[in-house]
């Protein structure tokens, strides 16, 4: 401030006379400069004190002890409200005099001037200080502190996060000093420090006091994925997912909203309190202590599917009580299945209570148990000899797997699928997800296993053939396949036969080729285990050594026996008959 030297008013001065104009001249002048020097001197561009002595929307009138009193703009007390007539404040003097005579000030100026020895003070000090918050800018707000426009960084507003920071404009409110850039003259303060301050304190003697199975009242600070976040009055703890309900919780969110004053139960912390595991669930008693008593194994229960696993389903039964479906127990199908094949999480199911453990809380429930067993009276549903249609489910080397309902499968053995044809792989005679007709020659009710054939479902072809193919007579046939060990023949009827290399040599002494077609003459027939051996070397052979035996002329086309000298008309039509019958179903 001006030091300025200040006049006191003579007590014997005449204010009448000088008023009314009845002084002397000379009096006069000594009068008006006694008068002058009565007021303290001031002199421009200095910072003084003064008193408010009026107040309203657009101006503040302040005495600084000058012949007229100093008119400051409103404005520049906005930071402080509670600004009141006879406080006193610091004043820059603008000008001594305008147009109309007025002393000219400025609050701001001084409160600048001022400001930046108390500002680097309360960064040395930490004090706290008082600022007023003008208005909202990029990342914060701008706060008037001692006239100075410091930066308050968003992050530093709260200890929480604030959504709206408008709020805080047009407020005076506390801060720290925490940066100055005296290059720049840039100052960050921060509110949130005080307020962590005031944390700490309350924290310790938070902490001091924490004991477990402790119930605590707290505001959920924050809700992730896996927990809630609860402010327990400066001090955070957890609630993790799992300890949120008794039932099973997908979205913390469907338990808690944020902001919300709920009560919590302190489970557990480390040695040095900073974690604070909390628990919600824990308030309420568990549900299985709550479980009808008089539910016992066996019973049927109603229940929602909350989880899924390739191995099997959770339904809860009640809230927070949960019993596993086990992916062999949806089906009396022993078919390698998973459970999502039969349910989805939200279906409502019924099941039968299989195990029942309260002690360990533990529930095994099935569903395949509510119809009956497909085996308890297999022999009547699927009798030997009964013929059906069954859906193919699976191949292997040996047959195929089908499926006469759910749960009961059969095998086809691989030798069971055609009477003709030498079936190297189920694939050539029918595909999966194929109907198939089956007759069911076994059944093994302990081991839940049926024997079934497909070509039992049609007559036994090698009965006729057996009339047909008989050993010495010849008939025509085409080599289809060749091996080291011999040829496939196929004989009339689709059927086949085999010769060996040295029963494949022609008249011409070379060997016959795959696609030929020659005459052959049957060395065996065997129905039990369908094989026939064939020769075409024989057939011209033995016409050569009936020659040289017997000297006698013979015919050297061999004659081709299609039909056995025992065969009747009647014969042959049934023939006739089956061999359309094959080649259609070759076809």
């Amino acid at each position: 401030m001006n030091n300025l030297k200040n006049i006191t008013p003579d007590e014997n001065f005449d204010w009448e006379a000088f008023e009314g104009g009845s002084a002397e001249v000379g009096e006069k002048e000594q009068i008006e400069k006694a008068y002058g020097e009565s007021f303290k001197q001031v002199a421009e561009h200095e910072v003084v004190e003064g008193t408010v002595i009026s107040i309203n929307k657009r101006e503040v009138l302040v005495d600084i002890g000058y012949k007229s009193d100093g008119v400051i703009n409103a404005n520049e007390f906005r930071y402080n409200p509670d600004l009141k007539i006879g406080d006193k404040v610091e004043v820059y003097i603008e000008k001594e005099e305008d147009k109309k005579g007025q002393l000219i000030l400025s609050h701001k100026k001084a409160r600048a001037k001022e400001g930046w020895d108390k500002i680097n003070k309360a960064l040395e000090s930490k004090e706290t200080v008082k600022g007023f918050v003008k208005f909202r800018t990029k990342g914060g707000m701008i706060v008037d502190v001692f006239g100075i426009e410091a930066f308050l960084p968003g992050s530093q507003i709260d200890v929480k996060p604030i959504r709206d920071y408008d709020i805080f404009v047009g407020k005076t409110m506390e801060f720290q000093v925490v940066k100055i850039n005296q290059e720049y003259k840039n100052v960050v303060v921060s509110h949130k420090a005080l307020i962590e301050a005031e944390i700490e304190a309350q924290k310790k003697e938070i902490i001091s006091k924490l004991e477990k199975g402790q119930i605590l009242e707290g505001i959920v600070k924050n809700i992730t994925s896996y927990g809630v976040f609860i402010d327990l009055g400066g001090v955070d703890g957890l609630i993790h997912i799992t300890d949120l309900s008794w039932g099973r919780v997908n979205d913390p969110h469907d338990v808690v909203e944020l902001d919300q004053q709920i009560k919590v139960v302190i489970i557990d912390f480390d040695d040095e309190k900073k974690r604070i595991q909390l628990g919600l669930k824990q308030l309420t008693p568990h549900p299985w202590d709550a479980l009808d008593e008089n539910l016992k194994v066996g019973d049927k229960i109603h229940g929602k599917v909350v989880v899924m696993a390739d191995y099997g389903a959770f339904v809860e039964v009640a809230p927070g009580v949960e019993g596993l479906i086990h992916v062999s127990e949806m089906s009396w199908s022993s078919h390698l299945r998973s459970a999502q094949d039969f349910m989805k999480v939200g279906d409502e199911v019924d099941a039968v209570i299989l195990t029942l453990d309260r002690e360990q809380r533990k529930m095994s429930l099935g569903i395949k148990q509510l119809t009956e067993d497909p085996w308890k009276n297999i022999d009547e549903t699927y009798p030997v000899g009964s013929k059906h249609i069954a859906k193919v489910r699976n191949f292997t080397n040996f047959g195929v797997f089908v499926e006469l309902q759910e749960g009961v499968d059969g095998l086809i053995h691989i030798s069971d699928l055609s009477w003709t044809k030498k079936v190297k792989h189920p694939s050539e005679i029918t595909s999966i997800g194929a109907d198939i007709e089956v007759i069911v020659l076994e059944i093994d009710k302990e081991n839940r296993r049926l024997s079934l054939g497909h070509k039992q479902t049609e007559e036994n072809p090698w009965d006729v053939f057996e009339t047909i193919f008989t050993v010495g007579s010849v008939h025509e046939g085409t080599i289809v396949e060749e091996s080291e060990k011999g040829d496939v023949i196929q004989l009339e009827y689709g059927i086949e036969g085999f010769a060996t290399p040295k029963h494949l040599i022609k008249k011409d002494k070379t060997k016959a080729q795959v696609n030929e077609k020659l005459p052959f003459k049957v060395l065996e027939f065997n129905k039990a285990t369908r094989r026939i051996i064939l020769s075409h070397s024989r057939t011209f052979e033995d016409k050569e050594r009936k020659v040289q035996e017997t000297a006698k002329p013979q015919n050297e086309i061999p004659e081709i026996q299609n039909q056995a000298a025992s065969t009747t008309l009647g014969d042959l039509d049934a023939l006739a008959a089956l061999k359309a019958q094959m080649e259609n179903g070759n076809n």
